[in-house]
């Protein structure tokens, strides 16, 4: 763990602030510096600051930056639910309410902590580091759904190439707010990190390349029930896409869903049907799961209501 407390004085105002940073920390790369900005671990003022910020004399940093490879994950035996299984990789369906990795904030009941308790680190793909075992994407905490889990670094990068060339198909269901004139549409919007809320992203023309199609599977007076296919694999991606055409997800508090009285963990979305090609398998892996109880329960109250 690294603490420091730094005051700029007037011989360093107006340099950039992760140049800055990079010469007062020659231990730390200037991409871990980067990254730690974005995550909240350096501050200025107490406030989250892009790494071009401009620095001010007076100006307070506080860095608190954590070490992965100091971190010690725990096994845990929790249940999981298994839809694809071969000696290179598996599918989980990830229930809400569990983060997919750790976090240097939050080390206990993620995926992660489940995996390694059934494979150990030996039996997961080490390219995404020691918070991320195994992990080739993610999904949100409160997003239940379809993950692909790489158990060695080849199929790991066999399926990020999926990812990263469209070969593999994710799809989401969703139940957002307002009403569709067309029946299917793409939101292409580069996506950031807000500039002052470090848990939140939104669209920013400094973003990187987003796009999000979907499509009107049912439509309510005041709510539409979608289908959602990434192009891209931005954090929070649908969420703030969503947000971003004025249709939030319902119950997502986090973008400004409308909060509707069926009661759900938070936003009403499901990573539902996951298409790929297995590491040495010839033959397409087609994967659907059921509506989760969320979105049964959203949607039977909504029909009853038509």
């Amino acid at each position: 763990m690294l603490k420091k407390t730094i005051c700029i004085e007037d011989c360093d105002k107006n340099k950039r602030l992760d140049l800055f940073l990079s010469s007062v920390l020659s231990e730390i790369s200037r991409s871990k510096i980067q990254s730690a900005l974005k995550k909240g671990e350096i501050t200025v003022n107490n406030k989250t600051e892009k790494s071009s910020y401009s620095l001010k004399e007076s100006d307070i940093i506080d860095i608190s930056i954590t070490d992965e490879n100091e971190v010690i994950i725990n096994p845990e035996n929790i249940p999981l639910d298994i839809r694809y299984e071969d000696e290179n990789m598996l599918v989980i369906n990830k229930p809400k309410n569990m983060l997919t990795h750790p976090t240097t904030k939050e080390l206990e009941h993620t995926l992660v902590n489940a995996l390694l308790y059934k494979y150990g680190y030996d039996g997961l793909s080490s390219l995404n580091g020691n918070l991320r075992p195994g992990i080739v994407h993610r999904l949100d905490r409160n997003t239940s759904g379809l993950l692909m889990i790489a158990k060695n670094n080849k199929s790991h990068e066999y399926l990020s190439e999926q990812i990263k060339t469209k070969t593999a198909v994710r799809k989401y269901l969703a139940i957002v707010s307002g009403t569709f004139d067309e029946n299917e549409g793409t939101i292409n919007a580069p996506i950031a990190r807000h500039p002052y809320k470090c848990e939140k992203f939104t669209v920013s023309q400094d973003g990187k390349p987003s796009v999000t199609h979907y499509k009107v599977i049912e439509r309510f007076k005041k709510y539409t029930f979608i289908e959602l296919q990434l192009e891209t694999g931005r954090t929070h991606q649908i969420r703030v896409h969503m947000a971003y055409i004025g249709h939030p997800i319902v119950n997502d508090s986090l973008y400004g869903g409308e909060k509707i009285k069926v009661k759900t963990i938070e936003q009403v979305l499901q990573a539902y049907k996951l298409s790929f090609y297995p590491f040495k398998k010839n033959k397409k892996v087609d994967i659907e799961i059921c509506m989760d109880n969320d979105i049964m329960k959203v949607l039977n109250k909504m029909r009853t209501e038509k």
